[in-house]
């Protein structure tokens, strides 16, 4: 399997140096030459096969050589060694809980799998790897979590102050040896832009390798695709699948299942007032605009950098996906009012997020009464207690796997929201040439 620069398709390179390097020149981000096309034997298959299975299957064909069989087998099996819940909501509609990992949110999937992968990579060579992450929400989290004492690795998060949860915080900043977090005082938008540039920029001078474990991976992307091939064989087939999107890499992966074969009747991009993609769907005109706070704050993304590839999956064809794709989006008002009142009516208590694509279903759903749907729970509502519970009138049970997230002692690094200061912070942390 080769990948190409989204902006210089002549530029390639293996699954091994794309994960790697994460982002090409110019700023370009790898993508698959070819999604792969797996076979009906798989399909007959599909309803039967774990989760595990269904990963080392699919992730066989995007990485190739690079990794041997045996060891995606291995890295699958430490993985994901938790499930992925179905749940009937009513007879039309069904929630797909993906926040049963250890950080609670559907990132464990990709940061997990490609945490896997680094390890793998790092133990063929003696060069020190530095990851940087962007999140506004639970990618740091995930990835914090995935990567804590993986030798070889440093993992640099960079985050928004004060657009967090206070438990997704404490996520980034308590967990210490090789996990470093850095307070950005500005926005999402302006902690992507940071780590995009360095990625591009900067001058490592060979004396570390530097990547990223954002969505503009592929080793994030990739495993994506996983839990929808499981979640729609489960859910009885064919069906619309409602996505919580911010930066578009989920639901890019959701296209990438259905090119490869799944059978998916519709897909929804489901936003908060974040809306340039429900725009561009519904104009065709794309209009990246500053992010905007709401309470779903892991979707307060301004400009999407997934977008790009969710463009290629249908060929940079307005028509193609206007067609395969409907866009949607919601206000704080609307999100909190679905979440209240989907508790009275089924004793289902959502996040802001699986609101927002539980919101997405419906909107599709009225206008095709014969259709049925999934929508994707992407995080635990504990991690978002003071919007859900006076919502539902009740507290919330804080789940194991986040239990005693809520204490610890923060250490984080408060930076501006330049670049120029993440490049200063990296030239003066692993001795690199100034290049600023």
């Amino acid at each position: 399997m080769r990948y190409y620069n989204l902006k210089d398709r002549k530029t390639t390179a293996g699954f091994r140096d794309a994960v790697l390097s994460a982002i090409s020149s110019g700023s370009g981000l790898f993508m698959p030459e070819d999604i792969p096309l797996m076979g009906p034997d798989f399909f007959r298959r599909l309803p039967h096969m774990s989760l595990r299975e269904i990963a080392v299957e699919v992730a066989v064909r995007f990485a190739g050589d690079d990794i041997p069989s045996h060891e995606l087998e291995r890295i699958c099996d430490e993985a994901y060694d938790f499930p992925v819940v179905v749940r009937e909501i009513d007879e039309r509609k069904k929630v797909v809980e993906l926040f049963h990992g250890p950080t609670a949110a559907f990132k464990d999937f990709g940061a997990r799998f490609m945490a896997g992968c680094f390890g793998y990579f790092s133990s063929q060579d003696d060069i020190q790897t530095v990851v940087l992450v962007a999140t506004s929400g639970d990618t740091g989290g995930a990835v914090a979590s995935g990567f804590l004492g993986v030798e070889g690795v440093d993992v640099i998060i960079l985050y928004p102050s004060g657009k967090v949860s206070l438990l997704q915080e404490n996520q980034l900043t308590t967990l210490g040896m090789n996990i470093t977090a850095l307070e950005v005082e500005g926005t999402f938008d302006d902690c992507q832009a940071m780590t995009k540039n360095a990625l591009a920029t900067l001058d490592t001078d060979g004396r570390i390798r530097l990547t990223s474990a954002n969505s503009i991976n592929v080793a994030r992307l990739i495993p994506q695709t996983f839990y929808y091939f499981y979640a729609v064989a489960r859910a009885g087939g064919k069906c619309a699948v409602s996505v919580p999107s911010g930066n578009f890499g989920n639901i890019t992966a959701a296209a990438m299942a259905w090119k490869s074969g799944l059978e998916i009747e519709h897909l929804i991009a489901a936003t908060n007032i974040n809306r340039v993609v429900p725009e561009y769907l519904a104009t065709g005109f794309y209009r990246p605009a500053a992010s905007i706070q709401t309470i779903a704050s892991a979707m307060d993304v301004g400009n999407p950098s997934n977008f790009e590839r969710l463009m290629r999956v249908f060929d940079d064809d307005f028509e193609k996906i206007n067609s395969a794709v409907s866009g949607y989006w919601f206000n704080d008002a609307q999100i909190r009012q679905h979440i209240k009142e989907e508790y009275l009516r089924t004793g289902y208590i959502l996040d802001p997020h699986g609101a927002v694509a539980s919101l997405g279903l419906d909107r599709y759903l009225a206008g095709h009464p014969q259709s049925s749907g999934i929508f994707m729970e992407t995080a635990h509502p504990a991690k978002f207690t003071d919007i859900v519970e006076p919502l539902i009138g009740k507290p919330l049970e804080i789940p194991e796997n986040l239990d005693g997230l809520l204490s610890g002692t923060k250490h984080s690094v408060v930076m501006k929201p330049e670049y120029r200061h993440l490049a200063e912070y990296l030239a003066e942390r692993y001795g690199l040439k100034q290049t600023i």
